[in-house]
Order: structure tokens, then sequence, then C-alpha cells
């Protein structure tokens, strides 16, 4: 019998908890599985993402840099593991999850965590007031993907735990980006679900943009009583 290679090492304990359900989130967005069943790749302009990703873990993981091919700076961590590798397989993401992923298996408890890192690494909120009412202020929370099977699938969750089914569309600009878009009623009870509490780990500069939006409608709501 020939020599058996060296067993696989556990670097990430596969235990789900708030914050590790959060960096599946990031990964089924800003990441990426090699098709060599090894590397993981996590790549995102923001360094935030990635400290928040090596918190999750408990991991200290390298940063490093990246250049797309319009010479765009990009940070980026990279890491080859068979163990987590074959779990997130399990759990339905895949090589070219873009166009493949479907449902990830997660635990319903998680869901909204998960959830939050699939925003902070390809979600969108954008607000304005409406020209065509005086003092209307409208905002919009946006989830997108490349695969249709996933952002049908993260529909219906959002739908089954919330009662709110939101707005698929195709992307006018990239028309292989499916989004996920929901009006601010409905928006209203995703961010209350996501940001549960003031210290959750996510993107700072998205949940700032989202409270000062808050804020305005906070103050709108007042000027009608």
């Amino acid at each position: 019998m020939g020599k058996r290679g060296p067993k696989p090492k556990r670097i990430i304990v596969e235990k789900w908890t708030p914050n590790f359900a959060y960096a599946v989130g990031l990964l089924a967005t800003d990441g990426c599985l090699s098709s060599d069943g090894l590397l993981i790749d996590l790549t995102s302009k923001d360094r935030e993402q990635l400290e928040n990703f090596r918190k999750c873990f408990k991991v200290n993981f390298p940063i490093s840099l990246k250049w797309s091919g319009r010479r765009e700076k990009y940070l980026r961590i990279q890491f080859k593991n068979r163990i987590f590798y074959d779990f997130l397989l399990s759990v339905g993401l895949t090589p070219r999850k873009s166009l493949t992923m479907g449902k990830i298996d997660i635990p319903p408890k998680y869901f909204f965590d998960f959830l939050r890192g699939s925003y902070d690494g390809d979600g969108c909120f954008y607000s304005y007031w409406d020209p065509r009412w005086r003092s209307s202020h409208m905002f919009y929370l946006t989830f997108s993907s490349a695969s249709q099977k996933h952002i049908f699938w993260l529909q219906e969750e959002i739908r089954c735990r919330l009662l709110i089914k939101g707005h698929i569309s195709k992307s006018k600009r990239e028309g292989s980006i499916y989004n996920l878009r929901y009006a601010k009623k409905e928006s209203l009870e995703i961010i209350k679900k996501m940001y549960y509490n003031p210290r959750v780990i996510c993107l700072s500069r998205k949940r700032l943009k989202i409270q000062k939006a808050l804020e305005i409608e906070k103050n709108q709501q007042k000027s009608y009583r």
C-alpha cells in the first residue's frame, strides 16, 4: 500500500454562532472557492470587512493586495484548508458560486446574521427625497447575486420569516446580476432583524448609512405629530 498523505489540519472550528454565520454570508457574496478543493478567497475594498472576517473565525489571516484587470486595488485573504473547504461545500457554497449557488444550509436562528454578512458583501442601501411629494423620504434595501436560484432562495427565506415579499429584477447595467429589493416599510423589518443588537459585527460604513436614513425618518415622523 502507498503512503497516506498528512491528515488535513483544522484551522477553523465549524460551529454555528452569530459571527460564524455572518462570515459565511461574506463568503457567499465576496468569497470564492477555487476548483482545486483547497483554496478559499475573500476579496474586498474594505479592510474592515477582512478584519471582521478574521474576528469571526478567530484566526489572524494575512491580508494582501490584489489588483483587478482594470488596475483597481483590492484587499484579500487567501488560505488553503480542505476541512473548511469541504464544510462550505456541504452547506451550499460552490466553486463558480455566482452562477451555481442556491440554498445555503444555515440553522434558522442564525439566518439574519448570515443575511447581514450577505448584505455587507453584496448588498446596497440608498435613500432620497422623492420630488413628486413634499417631504417624502424614501429608502430601499437590496441584496444582489449573479445566481437566480440563490436570490429566489433569499426571497423565500425572508418571506417565510417576516411575511414580506420584496421585488426581484435583473440589473440593466450588469445583465447577469439579480437584485432583490425592499422598499421602506419592508426594509425596516429586515433592518431590525439584521441589527438586532448594537454590538453585532458588521461593516460600519453600511450601518452608518442606514442609521442616517433612519434618523431622517424619525425626525420626519415627529414633524407630522
